[in-house]
């Protein structure tokens, strides 16, 4: 897991530059658009940081009363960024609506363009990572990071807009109404997050196709086995349970059959380091 650590703590400095960077020219430049943003990576930062202590809990190993380990604290751990994010998204709508009509300077402009690149890359690299390691902490913050990447965009055009209001009276409302949108995006963001989450902790099962046929090809190699049953992957935060159900031939001694399960438990093990618990039932057939 110190990989992972490793990749929120990068996470955390980036998001605390960036939150700062943007609070300062949101209130230099008057913008609540981008003063907004800044929250919003402000939000990012603080998620970051209960993530980076929800990794540490959910590596720890399994014990007496948790035979399965911690990895549901993963879970946990997202859904409580969720509930935040959540939050603070309403919490900035609720205070754009009683906003003064205020003209930014246009450094917004390119402030903005800077924490789109920024950000992009950041969030890019988070959800890389959390495919590559299978974490949904990672994903979680890096959907996050997305979204905040769609905010920065909305700033950049609200900031071009309110230059261009003695044009076009009603531009004068875009930094508001990007405040608005902003909040929004905060707002679905911890939505779809609580959603995910939530569906894992009452209990998930893998259902990447890809993943479940390697498994089915390993157990399959085995001349002896006739037929898969069952199999169930299901999901444990770093480590996952897979539970199988296998038919042999009913003429096998219980030590062959014995044997044969053992080996296709090392198989599945070295297949991928996250298959740590496997329970086999043999079904003998005729």
């Amino acid at each position: 897991m110190k990989h992972i650590t490793h990749i929120i703590r990068i996470s955390m400095i980036t998001n605390f530059f960036l939150a700062l960077f943007k609070f300062v020219f949101g209130i230099i430049g008057r913008s609540s658009a981008l003063f907004s943003d800044g929250v919003h990576s402000f939000s990012d930062l603080s998620t970051d940081i209960v993530a980076f202590f929800g990794s540490k809990f959910a590596s720890k190993p399994a014990d007496e009363k948790h035979p399965f380990g911690h990895g549901k604290l993963e879970y946990l751990t997202s859904l409580i960024i969720g509930v935040v994010v959540l939050f603070i998204g309403l919490s900035l709508i609720a205070n754009s609506m009683h906003r003064d009509l205020i003209i930014p300077s246009v450094y917004v402009i390119f402030v903005s363009l800077f924490t789109i690149l920024a950000k992009y890359a950041l969030s890019s690299y988070l959800i890389h990572s959390g495919k590559k390691y299978d974490n949904a902490i990672l994903l979680a913050s890096g959907k996050e990071s997305s979204a905040d990447v769609v905010s920065s965009i909305v700033v950049l055009v609200a900031g071009i807009c309110m230059q261009l209001q003695s044009v076009f009276s009603l531009f004068k409302y875009a930094d508001i109404v990007a405040s608005v949108i902003v909040g929004i995006f905060i707002v679905h963001t911890g939505f779809c997050l609580i959603k995910e989450n939530v569906s894992v902790i009452i209990g998930e099962q893998e259902t990447d196709e890809n993943n479940l046929q390697k498994i089915r090809d390993i157990i399959l190699s085995n001349e002896e086995i006739v037929n898969i049953d069952r199999l169930n992957v299901l999901k444990f935060g770093y480590s996952c349970s897979i539970i199988c159900e296998l038919s042999m031939d009913g003429d096998l001694s219980l030590r062959d059959s014995h044997k044969i399960a053992d080996d296709i438990e090392m198989q599945i093990h070295d297949l991928d380091e996250r298959y740590q618990y496997i329970t086999i039932h043999v079904n003998p057939v005729s």
